[in-house]
């Protein structure tokens, strides 16, 4: 199945048009307000305009809804049973530096559950996009987790904690256990591209704490619609609740979250 649902659609064109705002901010850096949310966290007019153009499509196409943003936060719907998750501008510094690694992010949570996932990157025109058992695919391509079998033949996926964020010292040992058995990893800065990345076999992994929901929502679900493993850092699967994720493929998953465990 190659061919969208009528709700991947509604969600593939909120996304496409949101992009058309970013694509045109995108490289008019000088031109972009810019105001800080904490330390080294930004926020632009950009994601702002990104988000309204989201929410105003799916309000249409799905009234009642509830939703949860990023700039917004929640806006509980009629509809209890369904809330859209959602994060405009992912990469966010990437976009303001004019580094072409950046996505609007959109899930469907239904009773708890992720359902249906999108994850654009306007610059590339890549759309990844998953529905519950029904697969995951970028653009019409079917996507596969890699098959690796082995940390020291795998590239892995991070995020590093940045100033005010997260905690660096519990980080350093996590890279110290796994990159020493590793044969790259690698700090994109778009969490949400790399879950997509990893679904599509580009990353034979990726692990991260201290994200939000709209992080990782998405991904959860093109990673599982593609074959491979996605827990918490503590091995459950509490990982919107908790925060932090780690995934790969059912071989390397275990040995992954061992390693991460042993750094304490």
């Amino acid at each position: 199945m190659s061919t969208q649902t009528a709700l991947l659609k509604v969600m593939s064109d909120a996304a496409r048009k949101a992009a058309r705002g970013l694509n045109r901010d995108f490289g008019e850096l000088s031109e972009l307000q810019v105001s800080r949310k904490a330390p080294a966290d930004f926020v632009s007019a950009a994601d702002i305009k990104a988000e309204q153009a989201v929410f105003e499509a799916l309000e249409k196409a799905r009234p009642g809804y509830s939703f949860l943003g990023e700039e917004r936060g929640l806006i509980e719907g009629t509809d209890k049973t369904h809330t859209w998750i959602v994060d405009p501008l992912d990469g966010t510094t990437n976009f303001l530096h004019a580094i072409p690694h950046f996505a609007i992010n959109i899930a469907l949570q239904r009773e708890g559950a992720i359902v249906a996932a999108v994850t654009y990157n306007p610059v590339t025109n890549e759309l990844f996009w998953a529905e519950k058992g029904k697969g995951c695919f970028v653009n019409d391509k079917r996507l596969r987790v890699a098959g690796r079998k082995h940390l020291d033949e795998s590239v892995l996926g991070t995020g590093i904690p940045f100033l005010g964020h997260g905690q660096h010292a519990r980080f350093l040992k996590e890279l110290h256990q796994i990159s020493q058995r590793v044969a790259g990893v690698r700090r994109f800065g778009a969490a949400s591209l790399d879950l997509a990345y990893v679904a599509a076999g580009r990353m034979d992994g990726f692990w991260e704490r201290d994200l939000k929901p709209w992080d990782m929502a998405a991904g959860l679900l093109m990673i599982q619609e593609a074959g491979g493993k996605v827990t918490d850092m503590d091995g459950g699967e509490d990982m919107l609740t908790k925060g932090s994720i780690c995934t790969a493929n059912l071989e390397l998953h275990p040995l992954m979250l061992d390693k991460l465990k042993a750094a304490g």
